[in-house]
């Protein structure tokens, strides 16, 4: 029978186990061992998912775990990060490899109140089909069992009916398993999701991100559960590693999907992959996009050559990333790629922002960047003719495919021209919008562009300051925030307090009568909503 070692796992191995064990003792040696938190007692699970890698990935008693982990920990050294933190991307190698790695980021999730922690991450062992969840029971290691939240379990399974309870593809896999130590040593009273994909779909990824995003507050935690560039030379592997950081701390995801395709493409040598559980990472940076302003922040990188167990011709990336909200002292507002669903309808200019040819311009180069992205992979560059499209506006666009909506995301920070907020809101419209596929080649003909150009937001002390049809709103706690643009109240007929609670209940999740909480903020914005004219047949 084949021993297990701390470094299995299609990792770089030590051929000399004596010198492992001798490379482990001295380690331990350095460590002196911290107060373990305290475990809540858990009433007998239904079901126990037994550990499958400890002695392997990680050390298989719990004094050896716990002087490990803790000396990780003692050790990392990461800027200190006073928001709250929505999410955590950090590696699932053996712990001699990858551990200081993603110590960086547990040392960030100390002292924090997080009672659940949704894993996700790619399957190493099983294909299947959708996005599979142990729903029930509990995981164990050698620290104790780890409760899973049945009841947040079984609200992503009524979500949508690709999110499956199947507890059998867990079954030997270490990509969230290896986790667990980590968590158990830094928080005290918490329950898992445990989630886990096969392949690389985003349109996946942006389910499940939508089922996520209307049940995350303060005290939820995803983490992303990947290790990177898999078995490239060290220089080579970290000049790839750095693309894809790069990418990811842009915060958009189609950031992402074009960077792997270029690694994919320049046969960089002995590359297997460049990130083996990507999914976890689209939804991290899906629920950034559409919950509000997060920033990535990145914590650490290393690969397995910079590990004293490791060597240089074949290594595995590890990155530590958090995506970080805004304090409360600075409230949140929607981010670049931030989820506006509703359907904005053409409205004459109360202030007249821009000139009917101005507008036009927009339009056209709002369907220019589409179709250039669609069918060549690539933005264009756009010099604008009008300098009033170099002014700093938010905007929101708005596709259409026969009347029905097909996609729609605004921005409202005025941090760029309107000409550039309007390419990057039309790429995203026509392929981040959670609700939709992105759009194929065979649709851009039938497209119709609307374009709304907004006012800067006013943060407003109560509801009296609102007014209907004038005013469009957001609503904003924590990670929930929800927006209807003045236009809703109009098309629905509401009068304000029904428009109020709808905006709290439907858009930011949050209890009807939200908008009357003193810790809500308030702020209102005017549009400006155009689209393009109909062609005569």
């Amino acid at each position: 029978m084949e021993k297990k070692s701390l470094v299995s796992g299609n990792r770089p191995e030590i051929s000399n186990l004596k010198f492992q064990i001798a490379l482990l003792t001295a380690i331990l040696s350095l460590a002196f061992t911290l107060p373990s938190p305290a475990v809540k007692a858990a009433p007998e699970p239904s079901r126990v998912r037994k550990a499958a890698v400890a002695g392997g990935f990680y050390p298989g008693t719990p004094k050896e775990l716990i002087d490990f982990v803790d000396a990780m920990l003692r050790q990392a050294n990461p800027p200190k990060i006073e928001g709250p933190i929505l999410a955590i991307m950090v590696p699932h190698a053996g712990y001699i490899y990858s551990g200081p790695v993603a110590a960086y980021a547990y040392k960030e999730l100390e002292g924090r109140d997080i009672r659940t922690v949704i894993l996700i991450g790619n399957s190493h062992r099983h294909y299947f089909d959708g996005i599979g969840i142990d729903a029930k029971g509990a995981f164990e290691t050698p620290l104790g069992l780890v409760p899973i939240d049945e009841a947040f379990a079984e609200k992503l399974l009524a979500a949508d009916p690709a999110i499956v309870d199947r507890p059998d593809i867990h079954e030997g896999d270490h990509v969230l398993e290896v986790q667990l130590p980590f968590l158990q040593r830094v928080l005290k009273y918490f329950k898992i999701v445990p989630i886990l994909f096969s392949g690389d779909s985003p349109e996946l990824a942006r389910k499940l991100a939508g089922a996520l995003a209307p049940l995350l507050d303060e005290k939820t935690l995803v983490v992303a559960s990947t290790d990177m560039s898999h078995y490239p030379p060290y220089a080579e592997a970290g000049a790839a590693d750095k693309k894809t950081l790069d990418a990811i701390l842009t915060g958009k995801m189609e950031n992402l999907d074009t960077d792997l395709k270029s690694l994919e493409t320049q046969h960089v040598p002995q590359a297997e992959t460049f990130l083996c559980s990507p999914s976890g990472v689209r939804v991290a940076m899906l629920l950034s996009q559409n919950l509000g302003k997060l920033q990535p922040v990145l914590l650490r990188y290393a690969n397995s050559g910079d590990s004293p167990a490791g060597e240089k011709g074949r290594v595995v990336g590890y990155g530590a990333i958090a995506f970080v909200a805004q304090t409360s002292a600075t409230p949140a507002t929607p981010s670049p790629a931030a989820a506006e669903k509703d359907t904005p309808h053409p409205q004459k200019p109360e202030e007249g922002i821009l000139k009917k040819s101005e507008q036009d311009e927009l339009l056209r180069i709002a369907r220019s960047t589409v179709e250039s992205l669609i069918k060549t992979g690539k933005v264009p560059d756009i010099s604008p003719s009008s300098p009033a499209l170099q002014q700093p506006l938010g905007a929101f666009v708005t596709l259409k495919e026969r009347g029905q909506l097909r996609g729609c995301i605004g921005r409202f920070e005025p941090t760029e021209p309107l000409y550039k907020i309007v390419q990057q809101m039309a790429v995203s419209a026509a392929t981040e919008d959670p609700r939709f596929r992105p759009v194929s080649p065979g649709e851009l003909d039938k497209l119709e562009y609307e374009i709304s150009v907004l006012s800067p937001l006013r943060k407003i002390p109560d509801a009296n300051a609102i007014v209907l049809g004038k005013h469009g709103v957001t609503v904003s706690k924590g990670f929930h925030h929800g927006v209807f643009l003045p236009q809703v109240a109009t098309e629905t007929g509401w009068n304000k307090e029904e428009f109020l609670d709808e905006l709290c209940s439907q858009k930011a999740g949050l209890p009807r009568d939200c908008w009357k909480d003193p810790a809500v903020d308030l702020q209102v914005f005017t549009a400006e909503v155009f689209t393009e004219e109909k062609k005569k047949n």
